[in-house]
């Protein structure tokens, strides 16, 4: 009898990981499926806020802790130029504050925008790049054509894409200089010289990796390699508008940039 749990067991467990690594789905051209809404696997974790009635924070408290933001940076490059001015800029200059989105992403995850959460829809002709907080969209021609010549730049820039195997090679440019690569106050301005590479690689049903490689001679030392990220199926199809009213955010971080919790 304990044989045959045991077995019955070990067929199970073999099930249930042949179900997570189930292949990606193609469509009929024979391509890779990126089709879905994607995240990091999780929910974002915020800190609780203060309730009604609630003692307020001591002035000398440390800050209260935030979602883990990797610390791998665009910025971490800028040339000597770029260092200086990017002293003379804070939080409260982050032009999301005015509703701007990112020219990549908080999360170093271009489809994410400025949030956690972005959709992809999949067509014979066009890729089309869809983020959830403070929405933005992105038509990518996947049908070898160029870019446009009659696109005046824009804050997430002109994208064109091909298949390098199974992997969706995605290029951009065609930037303008007006909002920055990340949010969440981090100084992350870019001139109109920004050139992004993107490689997008479902290696499973519910699992893709995202590579991205960045280039702007004007801001930057040397061309910036993304740390790889991993994204996952979300369990909902479909994703919600999130609008930006700039107003209560604006007033957040000018007052928080003029907070000093206990530093001389």
């Amino acid at each position: 009898m304990k044989k045959s749990i045991v077995i019955a067991t070990l067929v199970f467990l073999a099930a249930s990981a042949a179900i997570a690594q189930e292949p990606a789905p193609r469509t009929a051209d024979g391509h890779p499926d990126l089709s879905g809404v994607w995240w990091p696997g999780r929910d974002l974790q915020v800190p609780p806020l203060r309730t009604e009635g609630a003692p307020p924070r001591p002035a000398n408290a440390a800050p209260p802790p935030v979602a883990p933001v990797r610390r791998e940076r665009f910025e971490n490059n800028y040339n000597d130029a770029a260092k200086a001015k990017a002293k003379t800029l804070s939080d409260k200059d982050d032009p999301t504050l005015r509703c701007q989105s990112t020219a990549f992403g908080t999360l170093n995850v271009s489809l994410y925008n400025t949030g956690f959460v972005g959709q992809i829809l999949q067509t014979p002709k066009f890729m089309v790049f869809l983020s959830e907080t403070n929405p933005t969209f992105r038509i990518i021609p996947i049908d070898g054509r160029q870019r446009r010549d009659d696109q005046p730049p824009s804050s997430r820039g002109e994208s064109i894409g091909r298949w390098d195997g199974d992997t969706l090679v995605v290029d951009t440019g065609n930037y303008s200089d007006v909002n920055w690569m990340h949010a969440e106050g981090e100084v992350s301005f870019h001139s109109e010289a920004l050139h992004i590479v993107e490689r997008y690689h479902r290696i499973n049903k519910d699992t893709m990796e995202v590579e991205a490689t960045i280039e702007d001679t004007k801001v930057l030392t040397k061309p910036w390699t993304v740390p790889k990220a991993t994204l996952k199926l979300a369990p909902f199809d479909q994703i919600l508008a999130l609008d930006c009213t700039g107003v209560e955010s604006a007033a957040l971080m000018d007052a928080a940039s003029k907070i000093n919790y206990g530093k001389k």
